[in-house]
Order: structure tokens, then C-alpha cells, then sequence
């Protein structure tokens, strides 16, 4: 007999979805960890960032800016771009949520890739929607999979592009060829959170495409190149009416007075973000050369990372992980992603690059 008594009951399609779990950052106690599991910056954040934070520790009373207008202003600035069409947000994950709440209902589809980012099932099931995964090419977006997906019901395409954790990157006119390709009321998201680190000529972060067009927006963050992680900040470039619609159902204080004067003065700083640039492209280069010297599989990455795929079972790249763990390297097992049998390794400092690679080496003898 059911002897359970009513009580409130989520949404259809919350208690579907598997909670997201970050990369791990502790290794052995009394020993130097080197955390590779978080795409952080080893470099850390610009000294201006960190002084325009600790300059705020006297107005802690006030609320911040609800409109983020300085930060919209900034990035107005150093982009080309309209401030009214900029919003922030409390990372870009907020308004990657912000979309699906927005554009997306009970009886709806969003259509993401087999490896993309798990926050694009969490916000489609939490707005009711049905989850559509499109099959991936050698680990990078295939338009022709995505298009095929596409029906009357489809409402939201998320694109991670460059793709966390493959670190693959569709060329732009692939990008507008899939945008060709859509409905005018299927809502593009382009999300490039990694876009900063590409140095590739046929890559563009979808600036222009959004331009001309209403059905297209781009995602940024500032806890990649930015090193603002802790502090939580992203932003949007759409149209004019997307960024209406989202303006009306966001928190009204959605970015912290911290969060907001660090990332000011971090997108002002190029000197940093120049330097973070040469230290990511010389050790993301060195570090796939050496691992893959060593017989493993490197997916080509144009990100801060790299994957890192294994043979056999699933248990090697366990293996490898507890292995690297117990030597002071923190990676990231990927299985979440649909990927068992590989890690993902964040470019860190040169220390922790060429220890990863000395103790994969080991591993890889033993």
C-alpha cells in the first residue's frame, strides 16, 4: 500500500535531469595540487581586475548597477558594438538559462550537440522542452545532423563554438551556412566562451552574424581568459528584441558591483589578455606534441584544454586519472559528456604542463 503522503512535486522534466558536477580540485594531502580540471587561467586575473574588486570593499551597503551600463559601455567600446544591445549576466550560464526560459515550452525542442555543454539539457528540461542531440563528426559539429534535426517544433539551437570539452571549432561559413539553413523563428545561440584563445583565421565568435540578423545571439564570459571564475560574469550580444525579452525576466540585480568593476577593468587591460594569449597557444602546443608522442589520441583543440582519449575500456582513462591524482595533477573525466574513456586536461602553468606530461609517461610504461 502507498502510504506517502502529497507534497509539492517539481515540473515535468526537472527530476530528469542529472545534477552538473564540476571538476574535481583536491588531490593528496601535504602534497602541490595543480588543478587542470576547470579551464581556469594560470595566469590569474589582471592586476587591475583584482584592485578594482578590492576597491569595492567600502560600498558594500549599496546594490549595484542594475543595468551593468559601465560594463555594457566597455564592452560597447572594445567591441564595436551597440551597448542596448548587451546584457550581463551572472556568468554566461545565467543567460544561457535565461534563453531556454524565455524561448522555450512544454512541447518545444532544442537541438545541441552529442558533446556539448551540459548546461544547454538542464535549462531545455527545466523549461519543459525535449532535449534533441545531434550526432558530432570526429568530435566537432555536424551541420548537416543539426539541420536534419530541425522540425516545426524546434525553437532553440545551442552551439558551442569552440566546444567545451572537445575543443573543436566549426569554421564561420559552416556557422552561417547552418544559419541559412533555419527557420527565422529558430533562435541560433552562439556560445563562445573560449573564443578569445582561437588563432584561427576562418574563426569568427558570430559578432557580424548577429548584426544582421534577428535570430541569432552570441554568449561571452569572463571566467575563462578573463580569470574571473569566482566572481561569476558573462555577457550577450543580440537583437534588440531578445534583449528586451530577457531584460524583463532577469534578476534585477543579476551581476555583482564586484563582478561588474573587475570585469571592467580586465576587458581594458590587453597588455593580460595578450599574455595570457601566448602562453596558452606555446604550452597548448608543446603539451599535445609530447602526449602525443606518446601514443595517445589528442583531439586538435583551439581552446585551453585539451582531450585526451584513451584504448580499451573505460577503466584506462580511470587508471590514468587516479594515477595523475596521486602525483598532484587534477584533471577532468568527461563521462557526463558521453565520453568515458577520455579526460580533459586544462593548459596550466608550465610546471604543471610538463609534469602531466612526465607522469603520463610513467603511467603509460608502467
Amino acid at each position: 500500500m502507498n502510504t506517502q503522503q502529497p507534497r509539492p512535486e517539481p515540473n515535468s522534466g526537472i527530476l530528469d535531469i542529472a545534477a552538473y558536477i564540476p571538476g574535481k580540485s583536491e588531490g593528496p594531502k601535504g602534497m602541490k595540487v595543480h588543478k587542470l580540471s576547470a579551464n581556469e587561467t594560470p595566469l590569474g586575473p589582471s592586476p587591475k581586475a583584482k584592485e578594482a574588486f578590492s576597491n569595492l570593499s567600502t560600498v558594500l551597503e549599496d546594490y549595484p548597477d542594475g543595468s551593468s551600463s559601465d560594463l555594457r559601455e566597455t564592452l560597447g567600446k572594445v567591441h564595436g558594438l551597440n551597448p542596448a544591445n548587451i546584457l550581463a549576466g551572472n556568468g554566461s550560464d545565467e543567460l544561457l538559462s535565461l534563453v531556454a526560459q524565455c524561448y522555450l515550452k512544454p512541447g518545444d525542442e532544442a537541438i545541441y550537440t552529442a558533446h556539448g555543454f551540459l548546461v544547454y539539457r538542464i535549462g531545455i528540461l527545466t523549461a519543459g522542452a525535449t532535449p534533441v542531440i545531434a550526432p558530432e563528426t570526429e568530435f566537432k559539429a555536424d551541420v548537416e545532423a543539426i539541420v536534419e534535426r530541425v522540425t516545426e517544433k524546434t525553437r532553440v539551437i545551442f552551439l558551442a563554438n569552440p566546444n567545451n570539452p572537445t575543443g573543436t571549432y566549426l569554421p564561420m561559413s559552416e556557422v552561417r551556412r547552418l544559419h541559412a539553413a533555419l527557420p527565422p523563428t529558430v533562435l541560433l545561440v552562439l556560445d563562445a566562451a573560449y573564443a578569445e584563445y582561437v588563432r584561427r583565421n576562418d574563426y569568427e565568435s558570430g559578432i557580424e552574424l548577429v548584426s544582421n540578423n534577428e535570430n541569432v545571439v552570441m554568449t561571452r564570459t569572463f571566467s575563462k581568459i578573463y580569470g574571473l571564475a569566482a566572481l561569476r560574469v558573462g555577457w550577450m550580444y543580440g537583437p534588440d528584441h531578445i534583449i528586451d525579452a530577457l531584460n524583463r525576466v532577469r534578476g534585477p540585480f543579476n551581476v555583482n558591483a564586484a563582478a561588474l568593476a573587475a570585469a571592467k577593468a580586465a576587458v581594458e587591460d590587453r597588455i593580460m589578455i595578450d599574455q595570457a594569449i601566448a602562453h596558452n597557444d606555446e604550452w597548448l602546443n608543446w603539451t599535445t606534441e609530447q602526449l602525443s608522442a606518446l601514443g595517445l589520441n589528442i583531439t586538435p583543440s583551439v581552446g585551453n584544454f585539451i582531450l585526451i582519449h584513451f584504448d580499451g575500456s573505460d577503466k584506462v582513462a580511470k587508471d590514468a586519472d587516479a594515477f595523475l591524482t596521486s602525483r598532484g595533477f587534477v584533471l577532468r573525466m568527461v563521462g557526463g559528456y558521453g565520453l568515458p574513456n577520455s579526460l580533459r586536461m586544462t593548459i596550466g602553468t608550465e610546471e604543471a604542463c610538463r609534469g602531466v606530461v612526465a607522469a603520463m609517461t610513467e603511467f603509460m610504461a608502467s
